[in-house]
Order: structure tokens, then sequence, then C-alpha cells
């Protein structure tokens, strides 16, 4: 097929071909794609998952309210590559420009894909590991997979698993005397991870590091009797405000950063279809960056998730925190970075791509969407130069639709 790489449609299908071939994380996900054109900033909305609770008798005492919740997928994102290549370039049969261009171009703007997805550890509660320590043994991966099933969350799908290099090399030679035969072999020559503990297990690069907030003292909570929410007033962000003091000063530094996990005194998470107490204290991420100086060490508000609701069909706690509970922090040392690996649910994450438009003056250009991912090219001769400009554009944006589905396994 000569010159095949003058068809700027043919180049574009090829695009998504490659785009969707170098995503990992992100092909892991929930994908939905908005048929409809739209520009940065406008949002889609996810529907949150329905829940009743069940009731003895045969009796109706009241009907149970249909609390639905949209959650916000807002396409802050616009991303692009774009280059140039001579005349004589064009002429390039598709397998070549797919190798020396589209390839390299579709990768790059994947790994922004992926290291997005990774960013939103942030808004992820459930936590097992102990930081600074690589995660090398079943039981690391075990666990993980315990927060989750102790959590409710559903079996079905494809539960999926992100490492990065250092804990991948750990995991794949201390779990190589457990695997079957084949597997064991790729851990040994691959490094892979294979599929264990409920997890498909995957090395990435794009894995983010968590720095822990600087707050330090006797951190306790500062309210009591109103901490606890419904699903009413919190269903739509899935958080809630908790204040907090004894943080010692400070000063410029911000004592809580998005991220940070805890744990609150005598407040335990249950499992979100039985209800039923877990035994373990219920976790907590802070979803907001919160200073503390000296003028602001008591009472300060922390915006967190999940949100403390303490009775009905969408229950996360046991019970609501007393007065002056102590507020332990789970993610290391203070102003210390530890790597944050992923396991979710492939309901935990949303990925919502949309068409952008084709322009028509000037140009030429296709768009092509398969697989819910949409990407657009555009080309244009610059003859002044002698050259033809390439751009490949897509339009997203990432959210974690279901916190309690995902679980961080630091490093």
């Amino acid at each position: 097929m000569a010159n095949a790489f003058t068809n700027t449609s043919l180049v574009t299908k090829h695009a998504v071909k490659e785009f969707l071939n170098a995503l990992q994380m992100a092909g892991k996900v929930d994908r939905q794609l908005d048929k409809e054109f739209r520009k940065v900033g406008d949002t889609i909305t996810v529907r949150r998952p329905v829940m009743f609770a069940a009731t003895e008798g045969a009796t109706i005492s009241s009907a149970q309210d249909i609390e639905e919740a949209g959650v916000t997928v807002q396409l802050t994102e616009r991303k692009k590559v774009n280059f140039e290549i001579t005349s004589q370039d064009m002429t390039l049969e598709i397998e070549d420009a797919v190798t020396r261009y589209i390839r390299p171009a579709m990768e790059e703007l994947a790994q922004d894909v992926e290291s997005h997805i990774a960013s939103k550890y942030t808004d992820i509660y459930n936590f097992v590991g102990t930081p600074g320590t690589t995660p090398s043994t079943f039981l690391d991966v075990a666990n993980a997979g315990a927060k989750l099933s102790n959590l409710g969350v559903p079996m079905s799908g494809d539960w999926c698993a992100f490492f990065n290099p250092n804990a991948s090399v750990s995991l794949a030679n201390g779990l190589k005397g457990v695997f079957p035969q084949d597997i064991a072999s790729r851990a040994l020559k691959e490094a892979s991870i294979g599929r264990y503990a409920k997890f498909s297990m995957f090395e990435n690069q794009s894995i983010a590091s968590h720095t822990v907030g600087a707050a330090t003292g006797t951190i306790l909570v500062d309210d009591a009797g109103t901490i606890s929410v419904t699903y009413a007033a919190s269903k739509n962000t899935d958080t809630q405000t908790l204040n907090i003091d004894g943080v010692a000063d400070t000063s410029a530094a911000l004592a809580f950063l998005a991220g940070d996990v805890f744990t609150l005194a005598g407040v335990n998470s249950v499992n979100r279809r039985t209800r039923a107490d877990t035994g373990e204290l219920a976790q907590f991420t802070v979803t907001a960056d919160s200073i503390a100086s000296s003028a602001t060490t008591d009472n300060i508000p922390l915006t967190i998730s999940p949100p403390i609701i303490i009775t009905g069909p969408y229950q996360t706690c046991t019970a609501a925190p007393a007065d002056d509970a102590v507020v332990t922090i789970l993610t290391g040392t203070a102003a210390t970075s530890y790597p944050q690996n992923l396991g979710w649910h492939p309901n935990a994450i949303t990925l919502a791509m949309a068409p952008l438009a084709t322009p028509t003056d000037g140009a030429t250009s296709a768009r092509e969407s398969f697989k819910n991912v949409s990407i657009r090219s555009v080309r244009q001769y610059d003859i002044t130069n002698d050259k033809t400009i390439f751009r490949f554009d897509i339009l997203y944006g990432v959210v974690v639709q279901n916190r309690g589905f995902a679980v961080r396994i630091t490093g």
C-alpha cells in the first residue's frame, strides 16, 4: 500500500490501535465515550450504583427512597503530540509510518493517561502494607484482596494490581516458588508477576509516590455528636468535613496533604453489602491539602472520604468518632515519600473520552473512535518549508467513581 501515509483516515485508524495497545492501567478501568462533541471543562455524569437494605417480615412499614447519585467526570485533559515530516517521508508505506512516527506518538499520549490514572491514588482510602517496605510476598498481595473482599467489593470482574519496577521485581522473586511452572518461568525471565491472590498483576512505570503531610503531635477529633452524615448529604462528592485539633504548628508547611490516610479510634469499617462490622478500623483519605499554623492548630477542617455514614443501605462505619478520638496517620513518616502501588475492581475508576471536532478549513483531518477511546488527527502542508505538520489530539477526564473498589499497596 504505497504512499498510504497520506491517507489521514487510515493513519488515524492505526493511531487508535496503537494507543489502545500502549494502555495498561487505562485498559483495565471502566471506559466511557461521550459521543457528543465536548470542549475542555465540560462534564460527563456517571451514575453510582443504588443500594437497598433488606427488612424483616411481610409488611412494608415504609418505602425505601431511591437515592441516585452521579459522579462528575470533568473533561479537563486536552493532550496532543505533534511533529513535522519531510515530503520524502510522506511517501512512506503505512507500516513504516506506524513504526517510526505513529507508535511513538501514541505511546506518549498513553503515558499521559496512565500517569493521570496513577495520580488518582489520593482519592483511594483503602490502604495496606508498611510504608518504606517494598511488597514482596503473597501476604502483601493477599492483604489487598482481603481488604476489598471484607468491604463487599464484587468478586466479578478482573481485579488488577499495578506495581512499580522495584515492587515488581521483589514480588516476582518472592512468589516464584509458589507460582505454577509457566508463570514462575516468566517471573524469572521478565519480572512478570502473573495472577495471584485475586489480582492480575502488572509492572507499571507510572506508579506515583505520595509525600506525607507535615502533621505531628497528638492529633484528635475536634467534634462530637454531629460528625456522621447522611448519604443524601454526601452522595455527589463522597466526602465530608472532619475537624481535628492537636496538630503541632507546621507554619507554612501543609499539615495534611491530599492522599494522607488515617484511622479514627473506635470507628470500624463495615461490609458495604451486609453492613457487618469488619473488625478493622475504617480508613479515610484526605482529599484536599490543609495547613496548620500557630493560629489554626485547633479546629482544622479536613475534607475526607469516605463520609462517616452509620445507618442505612449506604453505611460505611460502625459509629461516629467521639470527641478527642485519636487520629492515627497510616501513610508513613511526615514529609517522606512512598510509592503507591494500586489494585482495583474494574468499576473503581472511569476514563471518559470525548471526540474532538474536526477542522474543515486549511487542513486534512480525521477522527476515529474504538473501544470507547477517541483520537483526532490533523495534517497540514507547510509550503514554505516543504514539510507536513501532523498532530494527534485527545480529550479526556479520569474519576475514581467507586473509591471503595480500589486499594493502595504502599512501598
